[in-house]
């Protein structure tokens, strides 16, 4: 019996491959590195040196290589370029030059190119490496592709890789993809789905270099080797804020093409600096090896965070950067780019360890110098009196600096009035003799500074890691999406957002400079003032948040961000005086797309309102489970009441699924819900109503034709949509005109037309249900943002 599960698991290994596990005790065989786009300006910087370096590793070690550099180009035109790249690879200080000419000897004949362009192409290779195999009797262990080419490319390489040089037998295939990994969460996710139909998850390496630099793959092994002094202090209650910055002096020229497409946040802040932050604040693993609680600890961070909007980025753009834009896209003089060079977000940890600790992620183009870092920076209750200069009233922070600025090199630095650290890792040491130089408003002296002993390329290291079969340094699909996920709202709501134009180098002074207000990041200074030209012609829309009567209610209307913003305030004054009035809030909110960028706001301020004493109701519900994404629960829940310290008893999604059925009628859902509503509300009405109105006219669930004005006194009612999914359960005009106060949120050009025949049709519920909606005692404010309200 043993026998015969031991030939199944074989023959199951044989078939998909067994992981990392089978492969970490796999004995070393010939590995054929692929690197597909091998002329390339990544390739020829950064992944040849790499590679060499693990070959000169390796030698010795029981693996052979063959390394394939491949193209589109024909192997007559490409190879004599590849092997100028290849001869100008080099070795370590501590590779003598003599044994340096042998390594790259060796290298050079163990390489060659190919033409990949045709799936034939991709056959011959295949048909090559085991013929290479059978002739010089070595065993198989791994075949390594490495995609140096643009993401559009991915998939179609993918499916040939698959389809062609996927080996059998239990022999690891690991792909490289180099970002960007999509342009926004929609696009990663189709293309991870893409890749998913060709390649396994643990097939994919997705590499960014940020997590091969020295420093960065230090900061979980250094917050584990000082977890005893760490702990205490590595929360809220101790840390002021935290910081990651990577500051450029360089211009765009050359990349332009990628650029203002892309921009400083999908560049730089999407992906370096928010792996960073995810191994900075992320639950500590109990084996920082351990691959798998690795990734899921830094996914859980991602999903944790509060959302990002508007409000919590300033972005710039430098000077020149228009004109770069006109002469290297071929643009005209009135064309204008509003792609940021600049952006500082202010982000958030919705966690009770990091609670209203503020994380900044800030980089850009054309700044004052060359540096990247990660700091923590501790409060400081101790204030001298008189010896100003006392290591106690000095900043106490841990500095992770990656490079460059006035220290030049890789370092971990732990201010002297914190802890000194410990130093278990033998591949770092203690550096006590210092240059004149200070890092962060701290002479180098006032610091415990560990350094490499010996320093290494990023892409180096992450190769490495790739033969090791190492997951840890890569993004996950999951990790992927969710920072995806993270950014893309922000991304949106910048849209058309013109940056502040700053001179570039020294000359910016203090015009980028940030302050904090809350939940909220702005610029020190006032606005600048920045010419036509600069703006395309363009001139800036002097409205504000006017007030004014629609259908003879109140109206408020505004640009779309200060319009939710005047909402939002307005809805948390009427909580506060309901619960000065020694009640609870009883607050009832619609589904759909429009109040999405109201919760995203209450998200981020919900520590001012007064959650523990509101009750949050539906409006109105689909007859989907709770747990889809068509149900509007799912979306309230997903979109605001998981990031605000509401009792669960206070929440009341509507019993649309009762006996495991959907909106059956005799199962009573809506009598159901109209009995709580009618115990736990006075009068049943609900202290504030948020609406929206469909194109159609409905309001809630009460749609045209379905005749909502003669339901009578029932306070919940199921309904018929014109629309999938048919079945829906919806408060009636009687529960939504008996509440205190009402809000109808419309938004978006799109709704400029109905706007515009509801301000001329008189009341006619049956055809356009919104305007049954009149508050017996109660008041009806209309939220109409400029987009719906002019067009």
């Amino acid at each position: 019996m043993l026998v015969t599960i031991f030939l199944l698991l074989v023959a199951l290994c044989a078939n998909r491959g067994c992981g990392e596990d089978s492969e970490a005790v796999q004995r070393p065989g010939h590995v054929s590195v692929i690197v597909v786009g091998a002329t390339g300006d990544l390739a020829r910087k950064y992944l040849w040196q790499g590679f060499f370096q693990l070959y000169v590793q390796q030698v010795g070690s029981g693996h052979t290589f063959t390394f394939y550099g491949g193209g589109l180009s024909p192997a007559e035109t490409a190879t004599p370029v590849l092997f100028e790249i290849l001869k100008a690879v080099s070795c370590s200080k501590d590779v003598s030059q003599e044994r340096c000419a042998v390594l790259k000897e060796q290298f050079l004949r163990v390489s060659q190119y190919r033409q990949l362009k045709t799936v034939e192409d991709y056959q011959d290779l295949a048909k090559h490496i085991e013929q290479q195999l059978r002739k010089e009797g070595m065993t198989e262990e791994g075949r390594l592709f490495y995609l140096s080419v643009p993401a559009f490319a991915y998939t179609d390489i993918a499916e040939k890789i698959n389809g062609t040089c996927r080996p059998a037998g239990g022999i690891w295939l690991r792909v490289v993809l180099e970002k960007p990994f999509g342009h926004n969460y929609r696009s990663a996710q189709v293309l991870a789905t893409e890749l998913r139909s060709f390649l396994n998850e643990d097939e994919m390496y997705r590499i960014d270099h940020y997590l091969g630099k020295q420093v960065v793959s230090k900061i979980l092994p250094f917050r584990t080797e000082n977890r005893k002094a760490l702990d205490p202090i590595w929360n809220r209650h101790h840390i002021e804020r935290i910081e990651i910055v990577l500051k450029e002096t360089l211009d765009c020229k050359g990349r332009i093409a990628f650029y203002d497409e892309y921009g400083v946040i999908r560049d730089v802040l999407q992906n370096h600096l928010t792996e960073v932050m995810t191994l900075l604040t992320m639950k500590l693993p109990a084996n920082v090896s351990d691959s798998g609680e690795v990734l899921r600890n830094r996914l859980q961070v991602l999903n944790s965070m509060l959302p990002l909007g508007k409000n919590q980025a300033v972005t710039g753009q430098y000077q020149a950067y228009k004109t770069e834009v006109q002469q290297e896209l071929n643009k005209t003089k009135d064309h204008v780019s509003v792609t940021p060079t600049f952006a500082a977000v202010l982000a958030h940890i919705d966690e009770a360890r990091y609670e209203g600790v503020p994380i900044l992620l800030i980089s850009g183009k054309m700044l004052d110098e060359r540096v990247g870092y990660a700091r923590i920076l501790f409060k400081n209750n101790v204030f001298c009196i008189q010896n100003h200069h006392s290591v106690h009233c000095k900043p106490k922070q841990i500095v992770f600096y990656f490079g460059h600025g006035s220290l030049q090199h890789a370092a971990v630095l732990v201010s002297k009035n914190l802890f000194k650290p410990a130093l278990k890792d033998h591949r770092w040491k203690e550096v006590t003799e210092h240059t004149d130089v200070s890092v962060l408003g701290l002479h180098i002296s006032d610091y415990y500074v560990q350094t490499p002993i010996k320093e290494k390329e990023a892409y180096s290291e992450l190769i490495s890691h790739i033969l090791a079969g190492q997951k840890n340094s890569f993004i996950s699909t999951e990790n992927l999406l969710a920072s995806w996920g993270l950014w893309t709202p922000l991304l949106m709501g910048l849209t058309g957002s013109f940056p502040r134009i700053y001179p570039g180098g020294a000359d910016n002074g203090d015009m980028l400079d940030v302050h904090l207000r809350g939940k909220e990041i702005h610029y020190n200074s006032e606005a600048v003032i920045i010419g036509v030209d600069q703006i395309g012609g363009a001139s800036a829309n002097g409205f504000q948040v006017m007030r004014g009567k629609f259908r003879s209610a109140d109206m408020v209307s505004a640009w779309t961000e200060e319009l939710v913003e005047r909402l939002a305030v307005d809805m948390e004054e009427a909580a506060e005086a309901a619960v000065n009035e020694g009640s609870v809030f009883h607050l009832a909110l619609s589904g759909g797309s429009t109040p999405l960028a109201l919760f995203h706001r209450l998200a981020l301020h919900h520590f001012s309102f007064p959650w523990w004493n509101t009750h949050v109701w539906m409006v109105d519900e689909r007859c989907v489970p709770p747990t889809e994404p068509e149900s509007n629960f799912y979306n309230l829940h997903e979109h605001l009441l998981q990031h605000v310290r509401i009792p669960y008893y206070n929440v009341h999604p509507m019993p649309v699924q009762l006996n495991q059925r959907l909106c059956v009628e005799e199962d009573g859902g809506a009598l159901l819900y109209e009995g709580e509503l009618r115990k736990l509300i006075n009068g049943s009405s609900f202290h504030f109503v948020l609406l929206g109105v469909g194109y159609d006219g409905h309001t809630a669930s009460l749609f045209p034709g379905g005749k909502p004005s003669e339901l009578g006194e029932s306070l919940v009612t199921l309904t018929e949509s014109p629309v999938k999914p048919h079945q829906r359960m919806s408060l009636t005009f009687s529960a939504i005109n008996r509440a205190r106060r009402v809000a109808l949120l419309v938004m978006g050009k799109g709704k400029h037309e109905l706007i515009t025949q509801l301000s001329r049709v008189k009341d006619d519920s049956n055809k356009y249900p919104v305007t049954g909606v009149k508050p017996a005692s109660g008041s009806l404010v209309w939220y109409i943002d400029y987009d719906a309200l002019l067009g």
